[in-house]
């Protein structure tokens, strides 16, 4: 079908405060800090027609939005643009796409990061590169689009850009994360501005470095890497959001944010999704399309990443979804042919697996 897109030289950037966002609305509430200002600053971020960066879209078909009715499973789209090169009035693509999917059965999230370059159907426009969706029918389709590819319903969704990013790893006093090698690269663009200058090794990440971090592609896997880099440094960031001296900093953190973010969250649904975030743990993170269901294409001379089996990739996303990765495989135990330990305990595990960093 289609392929994986070739590096450009003008390195895009992906974003984790997205996915963060979500984490802190759904600690506040269940911690008891809500007041006045913390309200009125989460409820800044729901954009009033007017004030929305998508209000100049005007698509051909009006796309439903699935309601959260609070028993079923609930997923949100995390969007991060790339708005360095738009004219002023325009929408960036989505250069970063996330899906967090919680259980409140089961109690169970998961994280999907979608390459952005993904071939997929738009409804109502015919096959294009997956983070074009946003600006053709803003939100609302992008979801639709992401929800389709991925067999989910999408209900909410929040948008933001790399200040906003910058702004809150800055306001938490940067992150305590291990680097797993040097990243260097030199990005002649914009006077040198956002060149990555990386040693390897755990360090204090600032907002800028932090962003370095999350930029770096040039990988021999390139984006693929990329994204995992991002899921591991989000569990580290919402480790951080969780702590009571964060917490009880939560309107300051939220003021150096709001204006960065869009979402259809409201306050109200903020409050219902809070205690399922508490209470629930992260039951595992994947790329999405994986690795073996990747094909190579090319699109009016264009390179794209197309998908081997469309049914095979819903049937491995429900598979994720299934697992929990913090519960140890069961280990074969010599004389027993199904590995059960008969008349012993089984394990069982909890907290966040893989965490590459530790926050401070």
């Amino acid at each position: 079908m289609r392929s994986r897109s070739n590096p450009k030289k003008s390195s895009k950037w992906k974003w984790i405060l997205i996915s963060v966002l979500v984490f802190l609305a759904l600690t506040i509430a269940a911690i008891g800090v809500w007041g006045a200002g913390v309200v009125n600053e989460l409820e800044g971020m729901q954009k009033a027609p007017e004030e929305s960066i998508f209000k100049d879209i005007e698509p051909e078909k009006t796309v439903e939005v699935p309601k959260w009715e609070g028993t079923e499973r609930v997923n949100i789209m995390l969007l991060g643009g790339d708005a360095r090169d738009v004219a002023e009035g325009e929408i960036a693509r989505s250069d970063s796409i996330l899906v967090a999917s919680f259980d409140p059965i089961t109690k169970k999230a998961h994280l999907f990061s979608v390459l952005r370059d993904t071939y997929a159907d738009i409804e109502g426009y015919g096959p294009a590169r997956i983070n074009s969706a946003i600006t053709i029918g803003g939100p609302s389709l992008a979801m639709k689009t992401v929800g389709d590819l991925l067999g989910l319903e999408i209900q909410y969704y929040v948008y933001t850009d790399f200040e906003g990013f910058k702004a809150l790893i800055d306001k938490l006093g940067g992150i305590w994360f291990d680097v797993e090698k040097d990243m260097h690269y030199t990005d002649n663009a914009d006077k040198n501005r956002y060149d990555i200058d990386l040693e390897k090794g755990y360090q204090l990440l600032d907002g800028d470095k932090a962003l370095q971090y999350v930029r770096f592609r040039h990988d021999a896997m390139s984006d693929y890497t990329r994204t995992e880099r991002q899921r591991n440094f989000l569990k580290a960031v919402a480790g951080e959001l969780q702590k009571t001296w964060n917490l009880i900093r939560m309107k300051e953190i939220l003021e150096s944010v709001s204006p960065y973010i869009e979402t259809n969250l409201s306050v109200s649904d903020m409050l219902k999704l809070g205690q399922l975030g508490v209470e629930s743990h992260v039951g595992g993170t994947a790329q999405i399309p994986p690795m073996e269901l990747v094909s190579e294409e090319h699109i009016g001379g264009a390179s794209v990443i197309g998908i081997r089996d469309e049914d095979a990739l819903l049937g491995y996303v429900q598979e994720v979804l299934s697992k929990d990765d913090t519960i140890p495989e069961p280990t074969a135990t010599p004389g027993t042919e199904d590995g059960s330990n008969e008349g012993g305990s089984s394990a069982t595990g909890g907290g966040v697996s893989g965490s590459t960093g530790s926050s401070r």
